[in-house]
């Protein structure tokens, strides 16, 4: 099971990743942070219970980057 949460939380960040590439998805959009946001808290959890502890680092700074990025774009409107 922890392997199908693996593969939506690498989804979600590779969807927003595609699409903004594609230029139908804006790197400072909403739904571009939601998903990197919701996919790097899952891969950063899963991380975390499997002590490994360089994707923790990577996962859960890309989270708070995201977090971050979209409270600012909520707080700007």
């Amino acid at each position: 099971m922890d392997q199908v949460i693996q593969l939506i939380g690498a989804l979600l960040i590779l969807v927003a990743f595609v699409a903004a590439q594609r230029g139908t998805l804006a790197p400072t959009s909403r739904l571009y942070l939601v998903l990197n946001l919701s996919g790097s808290a899952i891969l950063a959890v899963l991380a975390l219970l499997a002590h490994q502890w360089g994707f923790v680092l990577l996962e859960t700074v890309w989270a708070l980057v995201s977090g971050w990025s979209l409270a600012r774009a909520s707080t700007a409107n």
